[in-house]
């Protein structure tokens, strides 16, 4: 059993990255992938902010990304693709992710929740391409931040993010 997200955090960042590619070349791939990594990090600890969520998760699965590749109509993403990685893919941090990649006004208070959140605090530098992207950031994440583009993944779970972060919330049970 795994004692910690980032098979979970490995799979789902690469399911938004194959789903909303970078252009630009290497260096638009590697600022995307930061992007999307740290957003999905932010959402896995959000979702799983204890020990024994994290263990729940190991007995219990993720859910995989059959459900979120019939909505952005993925290609080849059957139930006969070769890929395990996407059996670790998980719905609600993809959909999470998706929300704080696109709307700064719930980044903050996650990233600001996470460090409220106790013996895995989050730093605002550890998450600065997801708090403030620059240009380059900006331009290499183009479809990944895109608002219109992400909505049909975002809408998904919008509404437990926005309970997660709202007052009175404890991340820790």
């Amino acid at each position: 059993m795994h004692t910690d997200l980032s098979p979970v955090i490995a799979a789902t960042a690469q399911w938004l990255l194959r789903a909303y590619p970078a252009s630009g070349g290497a260096l638009a791939d590697a600022l995307c992938e930061a992007q999307a990594r740290q957003a999905v990090t932010v959402a896995a600890r959000l979702r799983y902010p204890t020990a024994m969520d994290v263990a729940l998760l190991g007995v219990a699965g993720p859910g995989g990304s059959a459900r979120l590749d019939w909505i952005t109509g993925a290609d080849g993403a059957t139930s006969a693709d070769p890929d395990a990685w996407r059996t670790w893919v998980d719905e609600v941090i993809a959909s999470w992710a998706a929300c704080l990649l696109t709307d700064p006004a719930l980044a903050g208070p996650a990233v600001a929740a996470l460090a409220a959140g106790g013996p895995v605090a989050a730093t605002s530098v550890e998450f600065r391409r997801l708090l403030a992207p620059d240009e380059a950031d900006r331009r290499a994440a183009a479809l990944l931040r895109h608002p219109d583009l992400v909505a049909p993944v975002a809408s998904l779970h919008h509404a437990q993010l926005v309970a997660r972060l709202g007052p009175g919330q404890a991340l820790v049970a």
